[in-house]
């Protein structure tokens, strides 16, 4: 039986069904009593599945906890080994990442672990529009004639047989270190190192981590064989500060999305605080180009540093982003940020024209309950997993944006909660439907030929409508929290949030709905966003904003309140400009008070 709507909003202002987020209250209590926490805090950590053994770790999640022995993952002693070999070797080194946040910030780490070792690492990454996504032979073939002896691939790699096969063939040793989902057939090259293999334990505790996670494991594993080796005291060189690189570890746990819980918690968690030192010349360049002066969080990792760093692989140079954050110059770090920061305008320009003609065809011609595929002649290849994100939230269905050149598309496809989108795409390659293809169950890329488009719509749908045969139908719907007086919006209250940061998936930011608030001023900021300033029925008030408000009827329909009392649900955030002690709402949805739907 469906639950009743959180204050009786069954359709809100943005047509969604307003849902408390559930959890035991007598285990909130228990939580709230066992460490001291305020009745709130225990609430949101019981909702979040938090119980009383895993409350201390999740408040204070530290390496110690949830780091793993490296060998735990297989292969991983194999690849450890051969690394630290070509290392005291001498050998030829090559890292092939991959050009999203995840690639350059995993290819980052390898680099600067060579670097630390005074051992050069030639880096690739493959150009997105001319090679595409993943190992291709041409490429590998160059690093064979380069003197290559060993390549390391990142982010990648996993079901890309062809390539790897032909590398190897011509002489080439590889190894595999990627987290997307594998076959039962695996590439036969020196070792593969995937926590989401088949023969690794289905989601065991190390299933969830990003490519840069399993990257920084890999590293501790060399870095572990060398010194028992001898290496470091036969050379002299000092062993390197790996915890000094957990900035990086953090940036690409959040971009890639990943639950932040178990390890991936801790990676962030400690990441951030490493960030906050501003140690990291090309992390602290794109945050100067990008005016953050606040100690930077999850949120910066996510909405600020992370779109930069993905703009060179999006529509300029693909090798950006794994540069400056592998460069130790000031000077070259800032001259990067300013190329990237230049070229992540350029991709919003290029972004908001597809989105455009994406939205307007699946609104004329799209009626699948199960799937949104919107597919266009000419559109760049660099967007369109942004734009399928968009078509995602706007419908509250899986999304693929198709982009046609020649007689190929390529692909990329976002998911929502409980639909594994990334099965059923390498099912459909499986079924000899797509040229190449993969991912994980949220998101996942992929290349079809144009005159299989239609039959790959209709694969997937049947794909995902056997998987919502279990969820039952896709009711767009937002999570709550609680409801809150516009008072109880207050600095006192923001401390306690911030005790469960750092948010993301698994770890959703607190949402709650503002209730019974008049919006007494509201005018529109930037190009889309509606700034609000809201009062409570005691004269109280609180700053509010609603980016893209205007993209939607949000933003009317805050900006002509008529002085009606409004439900507004969202989530808190410290206000410490200019020394400030306030809170500011992001406002997600709006309902008026009293509205039932």
């Amino acid at each position: 039986m469906l639950e009743p709507a959180f204050l009786g909003v069954e359709s809100s202002i943005c047509g969604r069904r307003w849902r408390i987020r559930g959890g035991d209250d007598c285990m909130a209590l228990a939580l709230a009593q066992s460490y001291g926490l305020p009745e709130l805090v225990g609430r949101l950590l019981a909702a979040r599945g938090v119980g009383l053994e895993e409350a201390e770790h999740f408040l204070s999640p530290t390496l110690r906890a949830f780091m793993p022995d490296p060998s735990s993952l297989k292969h991983m002693d194999i690849a450890a080994d051969r690394i630290a070999r070509a290392i005291r070797d001498g050998e030829k080194v090559a890292v092939f990442g991959d050009y999203d946040v995840d690639g350059a910030t995993s290819t980052a780490l390898l680099f600067r672990f060579f670097q630390a070792l005074d051992r050069p690492l030639r880096v690739y990454i493959p150009d997105r529009i001319q090679e595409g996504y993943g190992p291709n032979l041409p490429a590998l073939l160059r690093l064979k004639e380069e003197g290559i002896q060993l390549v390391v691939t990142v982010d990648c790699g996993v079901t890309s047989f062809d390539p790897l096969h032909g590398a190897v063939a011509a002489g080439l040793e590889v190894i595999v270190v990627d987290h997307h989902k594998a076959e039962p057939r695996l590439p036969d090259v020196t070792a593969v190192v995937n926590p989401n293999r088949l023969d690794e334990p289905a989601g065991g505790p190390l299933s969830t981590l990003a490519a840069v996670g399993v990257t920084f494991l890999l590293i501790v594993a060399i870095n572990r064989a060398l010194r028992d080796s001898g290496f470091y005291a036969q050379t002299g060189i000092a062993p390197p500060d790996l915890m000094g690189w957990l900035d990086i570890v953090a940036l690409g746990t959040v971009c890639d999305v990943v639950p932040l819980v178990g390890l991936n918690r801790a990676f962030v968690a400690q990441g951030l605080r490493v960030m906050g030192r501003r140690g990291n010349a090309g992390i602290s360049a794109l945050a100067d180009v990008a005016g953050v002066k606040e100690a930077m969080d999850a949120y910066h990792s996510g909405y600020i540093i992370g779109p930069r760093v993905n703009a060179g692989g999006r529509v300029g140079r693909a090798d950006l982003g794994s540069r400056i954050l592998c460069t130790e110059d000031a000077a070259e770090a800032t001259q990067l940020a300013r190329e990237l920061h230049e070229f992540n305008a350029e991709r919003r320009t290029i972004e908001a024209v597809v989105l455009e003609e994406a939205m307007a065809q699946v609104e004329a011609t799209d009626g699948s309950p199960e799937l949104v595929l919107a597919v266009g002649e000419g559109w760049h290849p660099g967007v369109i997993g942004i734009v399928a994100s968009r078509l995602k939230e706007k419908f509250n269905r899986p999304a693929c944006v198709v982009a046609l050149d020649g007689g190929f598309g390529k692909a990329s496809g976002r998911s929502v909660r409980g639909v594994d989108l990334g099965a059923a795409i390498i099912a459909a390659r499986q079924a000899g439907l797509l040229v190449a293809g993969g991912g994980h169950a949220m998101a996942a890329g992929f290349t079809v030929a144009r005159e299989l488009v239609e039959d790959l719509r209709a694969f997937l749908r049947e794909r995902i409508a056997k998987q919502l045969d279990d969820l039952g139908p896709l009711v767009p719907s937002l999570s709550l929290d609680g409801a809150l007086s516009v008072r109880a919006a207050n600095p006192e209250l923001m401390r306690h949030l911030e005790r469960l940061a750092p948010y993301g998936t698994g770890n959703a930011e607190p949402r709650f709905a503002v209730t019974d608030a008049r919006v007494v001023k509201a005018d529109v900021v930037g190009a889309n966003h509606v700034r609000c300033i809201l009062t409570g029925n005691d004269g109280s008030r609180l700053k509010a904003i609603a980016f893209r408000a205007m993209d939607s009827d949000m933003g009317p329909a805050l900006l002509q309140t008529g002085g009606r009392p409004m439900h507004l649900a969202g989530t808190l955030r410290p206000d410490r400009w200019n020394g400030n002690d306030g809170v500011q709402l992001l406002i997600d949805d709006a309902a008026p008070a009293g509205f039932n739907g």
